[in-house]
This record gives structure tokens, C-alpha cells and sequence, in this order.
């Protein structure tokens, strides 16, 4: 079935927060699920770069054959804004801000103010409690988490987190909106780095220490896992392209909540310090070129 044939399950008018990378993977995955989107960002100059973002997805999905749909009517059911308010008439707004604890709650109480009772709010979070997220919100009951996976049009995965006030029904409603979207959808209770980036991370952060002692390569580590375990692509091609200064956030959130197995390794600490955050900087674990990885 395709995401055309299914956006029937999806809300009408979705808001996303932030338009930087995750959250035009966002927009563009609930465009291509037949939503109208509104994204808000922090200055036009933001909400210009957000719209420009997702016009250009929209146009490759177009090209690939994604979507029946063309580049045009789905460009047509999306709008940027600096307000909150144009949230006013969302029935789901996901909030996809930087991985900042302050900076997510007081985005959070901002959306639940201009918005219905009935409309649902999601936080984008990899790794903040989901509960500490909602302590001063007035309906953390149609509050959790839809954890997306980078890059959102392309990956299956999402990861829905129940806090311990989410509503059943909005459990389930989650669930119909993210087969909507053609993903698979898991679902977690609310714990520090959920499933997902807690596995993901202490995986990451042991192929670190690896190559800190000088074990193997950066390739070698890689390969182990991309053809022994046939993993698509090793644990430091994706911190590469995660980023670096994220991961380390992460690592430094579960080190505090779950203690010493999750202690950033210091060759991730030298690497963030020196401006080398992965593929958006150009060099990480590899070299990139032209959004390419090269072996060291």
C-alpha cells in the first residue's frame, strides 16, 4: 500500500517544529502521507532555508517515483511560519528543536498554549525523558515521543515513547499515523535513550574505544559489523552521519542518567572540540567529499 493510498490515517494539518534536517525529513514524510504541513522556525530566514529544504526532498521523492503526486501539489499543502499560532488548527504537532532540555520544555508549553485540547503534541527527542518533557505541560496526556530515524524519508523505523501519563488512545493513534506514513512503528516506555539510542549508542561509543586503543581501523571496525552482522552500515560511518557533537550529547545525557558504561570515550570528546562532527563538517571518523565518505 502506498503512503498515498494510506492518508486517511493521518491528521489534516500536522505543525512540525524546526526546520533543520530531522525536521524536514518530518514535514516531507507527512507531506507524501497526503497531511498539509505548516513548519514554524525561529526567524524567516530559518523558515526560508526549511521551505527551500523540503522542496528539494519533495522534488527527489517526486523523481524516484515515491510518491504519485506531483512536486507541485505537495509543495502547494506546505507552509513556514514564525509564529506558533498557525499551529492553532493541528490536530498533531511534532517538535523537532535542538537537543536541548530548556530549549525542548519551553517549545513545548508554547505549542500546548495555542493549541486545542484534543491535538496531540510529539517531541522528536533521541534520548530526554519523555516524562520530564511533560512536567509542565497542562495535557501531558496527549503528550509522547515519535523518535524519527535520519534520514527520515528514507528509514522504516519509528520509535513511538509512552510517558507514563500518555493516553491509551493516543497510543493507538500514533500507531495508525506512523503506518501511515509507510514506517514501522515500536513502541517503548519512557526510559533513558528508549531502546534505540541506548542500543545504538553503547555500540557506537564501544566501536570508539576500538579505534581509540588502536584495535582496527575505522573501516575494519565498520566491517565487522556491516558483514558479520550484517548490519546496513557500521556503528562509525553512522556517528559520522548522525553527528558527532549529537552522539556526544546523547552519551553525555545516558552517562548522567544510567552511569559509566555510557562515558563518552576521549577521542570522541577531542574530535567534537576540534570541529570534526562527521559528514556535515567534512570529517569525522572519514573524510567526506561531497557528502561521500572517503577511507582514511
Amino acid at each position: 500500500m502506498s503512503a498515498d493510498q494510506m492518508s486517511a490515517a493521518t491528521p489534516a494539518l500536522v505543525g512540525v517544529l524546526g526546520g533543520g534536517r530531522m525536521g524536514a525529513g518530518i514535514a516531507h514524510s507527512f507531506l507524501l502521507a497526503g497531511s498539509r504541513v505548516v513548519v514554524v522556525e525561529r526567524d524567516d530566514e530559518a523558515a526560508t532555508a526549511a521551505a527551500d529544504r523540503i522542496r528539494s526532498s519533495i522534488a527527489t521523492s517526486v523523481a524516484r517515483g515515491a510518491t504519485s503526486r506531483s512536486a507541485e501539489s505537495l509543495a502547494h499543502a506546505l507552509s513556514t511560519s514564525t509564529d506558533v499560532a498557525e499551529f492553532a488548527a493541528a490536530g498533531l504537532v511534532v517538535e523537532a528543536v535542538p537537543e536541548d532540555f530548556a530549549l525542548k520544555r519551553a517549545a513545548l508549553k508554547r505549542v500546548e498554549a495555542v493549541l486545542p485540547p484534543s491535538a496531540a503534541i510529539a517531541s522528536n527527542t533521541s534520548s530526554m525523558s519523555i516524562d520530564a518533557l511533560a512536567d509542565e505541560l497542562a495535557r501531558p496526556a496527549r503528550f509522547l515521543g515519535l523518535h524519527f530515524f535520519n534520514p527520515v524519508p528514507a528509514s522504516k523505523l519509528v520509535e513511538i515513547v509512552l510517558g507514563s501519563s500518555t493516553d491509551a488512545a493516543l497510543a493507538a493513534e500514533a500507531t495508525g499515523w506512523v503506518a501511515a506514513l509507510g514506517k514501522t512503528p515500536v513502541t517503548v516506555s519512557d526510559a533513558p535513550g528508549f531502546a534505540s539510542s541506548r542500543l545504538g549508542v553503547a555500540l557506537g561509543l564501544e566501536a570508539i574505544r576500538l579505534l581509540e586503543d588502536g584495535v582496527a581501523s575505522a573501516a575494519d571496525i565498520d566491517a565487522a559489523m556491516t558483514l558479520g552482522y550484517r548490519h546496513p552500515v557500521g556503528p562509525l560511518e553512522t556517528t559520522d552521519l548522525v553527528g558527532l557533537d549529537v552522539r556526544l550529547g546523547i552519551a553525555e545525557y545516558l552517562h548522567q542518567q544510567l552511569g559509566v558504561r555510557f562515558e563518552p570515550p576521549a577521542l570522541l570528546r577531542r574530535l567534537v572540540a576540534e570541529g570534526k562532527l562527521g559528514r556535515k563538517t567534512g570529517e569525522g571518523f572519514y573524510v567526506w567529499t561531497d557528502g561521500e565518505k572517503e577511507i582514511r
